[in-house]
Parts: structure tokens; C-alpha cells; sequence
């Protein structure tokens, strides 16, 4: 005896329900994959560019409110650290002050910048649970919201270069001005893959914060920030292969009219892409997690 029904497929007396394909009976379409749900929440993220704006405005707003200056105290707090130290290291390292002062304020700038996204990466979802548990939003949102929280951050410290470099003027290139583009967009793309990174990571594990801001102090220290990559002799390897050090030197160099060193491009950019590989390939597996750790 066979059996027709709606659809036009049929089942005999010998078959059972379990025999008929899930498709057929519910007329479901497939599930997209894991990848493909995880990049349209990156470009829906995306998308709403005017809401992670604002938000990363209001946190601003909020982290100095009652204060006269606003986030400007970031950069008098910059500069005082930038003047106190100029005058100290440069008498240490046998450095004129017209060399190491503007070597010191670009490499500090640069590197607040970095740090900044690396250690509140770590609080990308946990810190915003209440949105992420009452509001669905793309979870890549936060994350481009942490990375221009930052990025206006160092708008604001910005100003300190050029003042600094009018009153020690450097031979500058500039040509090689372009070269802030790329290596400020490399930098940004590393951001983000960092905040969900960390993000995920430290939503899982809560002590995994803590473990990397006390890494990130170590590495302040063995990145040539605040003293010359020269100092290093025959190891200067150790700073040319450096990732962080890489990324502040695409965006010093330029400035201070010096040539970037070798691998540092390429050293960005190799570390951008297996970033940003290892970063999807986790968002993409752990994605639908992120609302029950946080």
C-alpha cells in the first residue's frame, strides 16, 4: 500500500516516518553554516555604524562627566608623563632632547592606543551584558564600538605630536604621510579582531583580564617605545619581529622622517591576517555562547 501526500512524495506500507527526509516532511530550508551566520553578523555590525558611534560617544561622555575637560585630561595626563620622562631618559639613554623627546611622544601615543584595545578587549561582551541579555544586537557591534571608543581616544592625544614636533622639528617626507593611512587601518582591523578574541576568551574565563593587562606592562617594557630599537645590538631581532612594536613603528617612522624598519609591514600584516583567521574561525564556533557566559 502506498501513501501520497501533500508535496507529492509518497511512503509504502514498509516504510516509517524516520525513513522520510526531515526536509520533506517540514519543508524547512538548510541551516546556514557557522561561518555564514558569524560574517552577517560582522557586516550587520557593521552596518549600524551610527549606533556603535554613538555609543562609544556616550561612554566618553559618561567616563568624564561632571569633568570640565572632558577627555582632554587623557591628554594633559599624556603629556605631563611624555615631558617628565623626555627630560629623565633622554639624560639616561646619552640622547639629545631633540632626538628622544619626539621618539618618546609618538612611541607613547601610538602605544596607549594599542594597549587601550588590547586590555578593554578583554571586557568587549562581559562589560555590556545587560544589552547583549535584553537586546539582540550583532555581537560584532561591541567590538567596533570598543575599537572607536579608542580611536577618538587618540584623537585627542594626537594633538601632542605636532606641538611637540614644531618645537623639535624633524626632516619629514611628505609623501610618506600616506603611510599613516594603511598602517592606521591595519591597526584598526587588528582591534577588532582582538576585542572579540579577548572578548570571547574573557567571558568564558574571568581571569584571563587580569593575565593580560599584567602582560601587556611586561611588554611595555621590551617594546622600544621609550628607548631606541639600536639599544638591542645584534638582538635587534627581538624588536623587529616584535607585532606591537610593528605597529607603532608604521605609524612613528613616518613622522619622525626615518625609515620603517624591514619586516615591520610585513610583520603587521602577517599578524593581521592569522589574527583575524583565528578570530572568525572562534567567533564563528562560539558565537551563539557568548549571551549564556556573559
Amino acid at each position: 500500500m502506498t501513501a501520497i501526500f501533500p508535496g507529492g512524495w509518497r511512503m509504502t506500507s514498509s516504510e516509517t516516518v524516520l525513513d522520510i527526509r526531515a526536509e520533506q516532511i517540514a519543508g524547512v530550508p538548510e541551516r546556514p553554516s557557522r561561518a555564514f551566520v558569524a560574517v552577517v553578523d560582522l557586516l550587520d555590525g557593521l552596518s549600524r555604524s551610527w549606533l556603535w558611534t554613538t555609543l562609544a560617544h556616550q561612554d566618553l561622555k559618561l567616563r568624564y562627566r561632571g569633568s570640565v575637560l572632558g577627555p582632554f585630561w587623557q591628554t594633559i595626563t599624556t603629556a605631563v608623563m611624555i615631558g617628565s620622562m623626555g627630560f629623565i631618559y633622554a639624560k639616561l639613554f646619552h640622547t639629545p632632547l631633540q632626538n628622544y623627546l619626539p621618539l618618546l611622544t609618538t612611541g607613547l601615543v601610538f602605544w596607549q592606543f594599542t594597549s587601550g584595545m588590547i586590555t578593554e578587549g578583554c571586557g568587549t561582551f562581559y562589560t555590556v551584558q545587560n544589552i547583549i541579555q535584553q537586546v539582540k544586537l550583532p555581537f560584532s557591534l561591541h567590538a567596533y564600538r570598543l575599537v572607536y571608543r579608542n580611536l577618538l581616544i587618540l584623537l585627542h592625544n594626537i594633538v601632542i605630536v605636532p606641538i611637540v614636533l614644531m618645537i623639535f622639528p624633524h626632516p619629514v617626507i611628505w609623501s610618506r604621510l600616506l603611510e599613516l593611512g594603511p598602517g592606521l587601518g591595519l591597526i584598526l582591523l587588528n582591534g577588532i579582531w582582538v576585542s572579540i578574541f579577548l572578548g570571547m576568551i574573557s567571558a568564558r574565563f574571568r581571569d584571563v583580564p587580569p593575565i593580560v593587562a599584567s602582560i601587556v606592562q611586561v611588554v611595555f617594557f621590551i617594546t622600544p617605545i621609550f628607548w631606541p630599537a639600536d639599544g638591542l645590538g645584534n638582538h635587534r631581532w627581538l624588536a623587529e619581529f616584535n607585532p606591537i612594536y610593528a605597529a607603532i613603528d608604521v605609524m612613528r617612522a613616518p613622522l619622525l622622517g626615518q625609515p620603517t624598519e624591514p619586516y615591520s609591514w610585513l610583520v603587521l600584516i602577517v599578524v593581521t591576517v592569522l589574527g583575524c583567521a583565528a578570530s572568525f574561525t572562534l567567533f564563528a564556533r562560539l558565537r551563539t555562547r557568548i549571551a549564556f557566559w556573559v
